[in-house]
């Protein structure tokens, strides 16, 4: 859990609380299994929600903001209700936040936020209108939601190994490994002017490449040589590159070094900077996880897959067996699209 972002939000909650008048905290938009979403509580919601959209949203007049409004609630009265029902479900299983497990959640509070003691987290929390206890029932409700979330979703989820089979063989890109290589390179540069390339220049250029190579064939270190003589910044390094993909490589060393194997030094090559000398240091072909290696990285890919569509089969549940009385026909509506927002989601 993000203990910055949750003191966050719940500041910007008690931002909308404190700033409502008497009347509109006892208008009740809908009651959940007996239990009531306010007026109150939805404006808290949708602030935090355009926030969380654009946190310097600033409406030039109200035909903007009630334009934005209309875009967040369908999301917002749907997630509010989604979290009351699994609050609700956490309850009947028994699930609290007892006083051990606060304490230490109120300790990474104060951590994350550097907050030294109580007394500091009580006066910040006061300044947001809130009290120990409210944090405590925010708290208590994250918990539930995410404890139902890990019982009824996450460990209902099973992999077979027939289904990790199939993905496997329909899927073994995904467990290979990108051809990479890892090449020195000494580079002799050919000065061009104006007028294009001097010949002579050229020339010499080219017999010092090849006089360096003759010198890496008799078997003097390519290290030192690069540093000797590379024009290139990898000299600092020994002319080490890399490792690289092979896929990286222009068309021209690709071809150079085809065919190479580790420890191999290419001819001399002109290059557009003159004339260069490459030795594969090190050359990793594609290779494939068996099954079994990879076994635990498809079962978390399956079990991703299937997390969404369980948990989309769970709350339907929750929401079929709920007693949802509306009090407010353009909110029922809103929720009504927001289901269907869902729905069309893949």
């Amino acid at each position: 859990m993000n203990y910055r972002i949750l003191g966050a939000a719940l500041a910007m909650v008690a931002v909308a609380l404190t700033s409502s008048s008497a009347q509109i905290l006892e208008q009740v938009l809908v009651k959940v299994n007996g239990e009531i979403i306010t007026k109150t509580d939805l404006e808290a919601r949708q602030i935090a929600a355009l926030r969380q959209r654009n946190p310097n949203f600033r409406p030039d007049n109200d035909a903007a903001l009630q334009k934005a409004l209309s875009e967040v609630t369908p999301g917002v009265i749907v997630d509010a209700i989604d979290e009351m029902l699994m609050v609700q479900r956490g309850k009947e299983l028994g699930y609290t936040l007892n006083n051990e497990r606060f304490t230490s959640i109120v300790e990474n509070i104060k951590k994350e936020n550097k907050i030294e003691s109580d007394e500091a987290l009580q006066a910040a929390l006061k300044q947001e209108g809130m009290t120990m206890a409210d944090l405590r029932r925010q708290l208590e409700r994250t918990m539930l939601v995410q404890q139902v979330q890990q019982t009824e979703v996450l460990q209902k989820l099973q992999v077979t190994d027939t289904e990790m089979k199939v993905y496997y063989d329909a899927n073994k890109d995904e467990f290979a490994t990108v051809p990479q290589v890892t090449l020195r390179e000494i580079t002799i540069n050919v000065p061009v002017t104006a007028q294009g390339v001097n010949v002579a220049q050229d020339d010499a250029a080219k017999a010092k490449a090849e006089e360096v190579r003759a010198k890496i064939v008799a078997g003097e270190p390519f290290p030192r040589l690069a540093a000797d003589y590379s024009d290139s910044g990898s000299k600092a390094n020994g002319g080490l590159v890399g490792p690289l993909s092979k896929s990286d490589l222009s068309d021209e060393l690709q071809n150079a070094i085809a065919g190479l194997k580790t420890g191999d030094v290419t001819p001399v090559l002109r290059t557009a900077r003159g004339y260069q000398i490459i030795k594969i240091e090190n050359l990793q072909d594609t290779t494939t996880k068996s099954f079994e290696d990879a076994r635990a990285e498809i079962a978390d890919k399956i079990a991703s897959g299937k997390r969404q569509g369980e948990f989309v089969k769970f709350i339907a549940k929750l929401r079929a067996e709920a007693i949802i009385d509306w009090k407010n026909d353009e909110i029922k509506k809103a929720y009504e699209v927001g289901i269907k927002q869902q729905e069309s989601q893949p």
